[in-house]
């Protein structure tokens, strides 16, 4: 219907000359734009170069009645691509003297590269280690240092301040070890270390981070097995940490790896998860054990301080003794006596005129007559 349409306004097709819908022909002008030499019959469908099918509408007229079969590479050529026929070739701008602004760019480049690559800044906490084609060279302080431009020399930069933790085992594992009693210890520790050769860190050892991790194990694991489960768990948890760490010093320098143990720190000291419960059991009959150790040394040390203050008193009644012997063996002796007659229920007088003997105690036991009557009227 659009190509009707079009015929009749007097307007070309752009999809060029075809049959109408009827499957006439429609007697449009050709597609070179020209028109149909006289008596020719109409141009079909088919009868171009290009195989048939209708005209791009995108291609000029002098195409030649190009179809659509026109690649992507021929439109830029045709429209201001890198010099095709549709248009002039690209060119680099010139600088003001005629000259070429390539040799200006190659300087540039390389004055950046040269400054990148000779130019290093060091901090404080770091030092750095030069090769040059690879082999060490020189070690270089904090501060600005200038070296040869890469490849010929290279610079490596590493903290040697600051103090590294590797955390044994890592995450939330179990590290099983065997003690001198034949007993499992779950066993979580921290290792603290720095660099204290950065030439030998760089150069001794494939690995360093991962061979200092393996000492540790193995020096803990040495440790453990020269002491007892209580121990480990208790009281020996000093000892162990300070024999790990001159193990580990001891291995890593004569492996020559640049490395200074800081400090070993066992955060965790568990049984197995197997055995936790009976060892629950045991550790609450152990605990029971130490109260009653505990509270017998109480009464051994109550008795010995009050045998002690005994002793110191006797010592000051000697020493009153001595001065003065019979006042203070009277004084003793009447001392004594009231202490030994005032647990007993008999009185003795010795003065005359007096019976030596008086019913005391029994008085003593016998109510009082007004209690008595009391008592009898109640009744």
């Amino acid at each position: 219907m659009s190509r009707i349409g079009l015929a009749m306004a007097g307007k070309k097709s752009p999809w060029g000359a075809g049959e109408a819908e009827s499957g006439e022909p429609s007697g449009e002008p050709a597609a070179d734009g020209g028109d149909p030499a006289p008596g020719s019959p109409p141009p079909q469908r088919g009868d171009d170069k290009s195989g048939g099918g209708p005209r791009n509408p995108w291609l000029p007229p002098s195409s030649g009645g190009a179809r659509r079969g026109q690649t992507l590479e021929d439109l830029f050529k045709r429209h201001g691509g890198g010099g095709g026929s549709g248009g002039p070739g690209f060119r680099l701008p010139q600088r003001p003297g005629g000259g070429s602004w390539v040799p200006v760019a190659v300087g540039l480049v390389a004055l950046v590269w040269l400054g990148a690559t000779m130019v290093h800044r060091v901090s404080p906490q770091e030092k750095g280690v030069v090769t040059t084609f690879g082999a060490y060279s020189h070690t270089i302080d904090s501060g600005v240092s200038l070296t040869l431009p890469w490849p010929i020399q290279a610079v490596s930069v590493e903290d040697v301040t600051s103090i590294r933790r590797d955390s044994i085992p890592e995450g939330d594992g179990e590290r099983l070890m065997l003690t001198g009693d034949q007993n499992l210890v779950d066993l979580t520790y921290l290792v603290r270390w720095n660099i204290k050769d950065l030439k030998l860190y760089t150069f001794q050892l494939a690995e360093p981070d991962a061979t200092v991790k393996e000492v540790a194990e193995a020096a803990m694991r040495q440790s453990i097995a020269e002491v007892s489960l209580n121990d480990a768990m208790g009281s020996g948890r000093a000892s162990i940490e300070a024999n790990v760490r001159e193990r580990m010093q001891r291995i890593l320098d004569a492996y020559r790896s640049g490395v200074k143990i800081q400090g070993v720190e066992i955060k965790k000291t568990d049984p197995p998860a197997k055995v936790v419960d009976a060892f629950k059991e045991v550790l609450a009959a152990q605990q029971d054990a130490q109260s009653e150790i505990n509270r017998a040394e109480q009464w051994a040390n109550q008795l010995t301080q009050r045998a002690q203050g005994e002793a110191t008193a006797f010592d000051k009644v000697y020493a009153q003794y001595k001065l003065a012997p019979e006042v203070t063996r009277r004084r003793m002796y009447y001392e004594t006596m009231e202490r030994v007659l005032s647990q007993t229920d008999k009185v003795i007088l010795e003065s005359p005129g007096v019976m030596p003997y008086l019913p005391l105690p029994g008085l003593k036991q016998a109510p009082p007559a007004d209690t008595a009557a009391n008592a009898g009227e109640r009744r």
